[in-house]
């Protein structure tokens, strides 16, 4: 049943009205989603900008702090749990499962964007 969820997420493309309805012109979320090469990974800028922005929605974090660069304990004066909480918000928000052998150096959001724009599941 799971590889059925897994086939129709794949043929499912996002509804965007656009003025110009030449096929040659689909807009780039589409082009990314009807690739067969292979290669439908997310870009890095959207990424970073995804990540930042759940980086910056945390409760214990100063969003005018928060940078691509940022340590979550040296910078952000986060703890180890504050890392896990944060680290569980990505996951949810690129829909995906991070190993905690990974999650647990995954300290910074150089990192996590890193692991993130590197990993195949991530959408």
């Amino acid at each position: 049943m799971a590889w059925r969820g897994s086939i129709l997420e794949r043929i499912r493309v996002p509804v965007m009205q656009t003025l110009d309805r030449s096929p040659w012109s689909l807009p780039r979320v589409w082009n990314r989603r009807l690739s067969s090469h292979g290669d439908d990974h997310l870009e890095k800028e959207e990424v970073i900008e995804r990540v930042l922005s759940v980086v910056k929605c945390h409760p214990k974090v100063d969003p005018s702090k928060v940078t691509p660069d940022v340590h979550f304990q040296k910078d952000l004066g986060l703890d180890s749990l504050d890392g896990v909480e944060l680290v569980m918000a990505l996951e949810e928000e690129f829909k995906l499962e991070i190993p905690d052998k990974e999650a647990d150096k995954i300290d910074s959001c150089n990192l996590a964007i890193e692991y993130i724009a590197a990993h195949p599941m991530a959408s």
